[in-house]
């Protein structure tokens, strides 16, 4: 007999509900604090009906509410009490659990909701477990972190190119032969010359200054000086009242997308050290394109590949899976993505499969394959029908302990 318990999770309380494997009928309701205490008292509880039932196993669920779920999780799946179980602790999505308590319940109760969670359980849809391990955990904090400090460079970027066009519009959508975000061009447009100065300069001390700051980094000075010299001079004038303003903002988001690239290096070099004790690392990092960034990021979401049934249940996870539309004789070749599941692992599997693209003549096959199968946003198509035939891959290879070799050399 299974116990099944589901948990209404809040910054404050823990909303329990409790039945068996044999009935929809709860065994046990109550509310709880959200902390070390309220957690015992629960396992305490549990300790007891089993000397009433004797249970076989025991399923934990609650919903995935931002951070909240997280220790209470991890302590029920960690508890040595009730390792005796076989105890799953499951975070559920809650889009799903809506779904199944919205056929039944239409009001909002948080008694309610953990009741209706713990019937979710009874009947089986929950799927996967969380990552036990702490080494995985502790991957994941990293990985997750550098997404959003990604993310967040990336508006800051967007920002200060918006800024920069009303500059000089033709750096941004002319041909510049260096990137707008380099050291040198930031310092160059925000802190050592007004557009007036660009324009007027010389272009042997437009070419001096790009050899020393840029350190003989750049293959053609003359050229990139020229370049950028004709994109100020083509490019719409502003009054200078304007121009202080938007040189305000330039350097504002200049010193935020540095700061950023100073957390994102930080926060590699933590990921590097971290990955190197995993047994996984070397059987992500054997496909040719991913390095350790991408590698810890579908590591350290993926955890222990038990988890999984096959490769359908990893993909689904990932939110890499298509809606079937079919009806009688009729079958759609239109099948829209998911989009739910774990989106940080769906963007690293995206991220590599861009670059393992590049580098191995298999992916690269298939992709230009799916490329040219429809019109209507084919690279994107492509890029998440890669990236499932990715995860194939990875599934057993992770499986089996066996790196990934390259078609022309097995």
């Amino acid at each position: 007999m299974k116990l099944l318990v589901g948990i209404d999770v809040s910054s404050q309380n823990l909303e329990v509900a409790m039945m068996t494997s044999d009935s929809s009928e709860t065994i046990f309701r109550d509310t709880f604090s959200n902390d070390l205490e309220g957690a015992t008292e629960i396992k305490t509880i549990i300790l007891a009906l089993n000397d009433q039932y004797t249970f076989d196993k025991l399923v934990i669920g609650m919903e995935s509410t931002s951070i909240y779920s997280f220790h209470p999780a991890f302590f029920f799946k960690n508890d040595e009490d009730l390792a005796q179980f076989a105890t799953e602790a499951v975070v559920l999505n809650p889009r799903d659990t809506k779904r199944f308590k919205d056929v039944f319940e239409a009001n909002k109760n948080d008694k309610l909701d953990a009741y209706y969670i713990a019937d979710f359980l009874r009947v089986g849809h929950y799927t996967v477990g969380i990552v036990r391990q702490e080494e995985y955990i502790s991957l994941q904090r990293l990985t997750r972190s550098r997404f959003e400090i990604v993310q967040s460079q990336t508006r800051s970027k967007q920002h200060y190119l918006e800024n920069l066009y009303y500059k000089a519009n033709k750096l941004v959508v002319g041909d510049v032969p260096t990137s707008i975000f380099s050291h040198t061009m930031m310092d160059l447009l925000i802190d050592d010359m007004t557009t007036d100065e660009l324009m007027n300069t010389p272009i042997e001390d437009l070419i001096a200054y790009f050899n020393q700051k840029g350190h003989g980094r750049f293959a053609d000075s003359e050229k990139l000086a020229q370049s950028i010299q004709k994109a100020v001079r083509s490019s719409y004038h502003l009054s200078p009242i304007v121009q202080d303003s938007i040189d305000t903002v330039l350097s504002i988001y200049a010193a935020e997308i540095r700061a950023y690239e100073k957390m994102i290096k930080q926060l590699n070099q933590a990921i590097k050290k971290l990955l190197a004790i995993l047994p996984e690392n070397d059987i992500t990092q054997s496909f040719p394109g991913i390095g350790p960034v991408y590698a810890a990021g579908i590591i350290a979401e993926i955890g222990q590949i038990t988890r999984f049934d096959n490769d359908r249940q990893l993909a689904k996870y990932a939110g890499l899976a298509w809606k079937q539309n079919q009806s009688g004789n009729f079958n759609s070749s239109v099948t829209p993505m998911t989009h739910t599941g774990d989106k940080y692992l769906r963007y690293y599997l995206i991220e590599a499969t861009g670059s393992i693209v590049r580098y191995d003549s298999v992916f690269r096959e298939y992709y230009n394959h799916k490329m040219s199968e429809v019109k209507k946003t084919p690279r994107k198509r492509a890029l998440a029908l890669t990236a499932r035939k990715l995860i194939r891959v990875i599934d057993t290879l992770l499986r089996n302990h066996q790196l990934y070799q390259r078609e022309e050399s097995v």
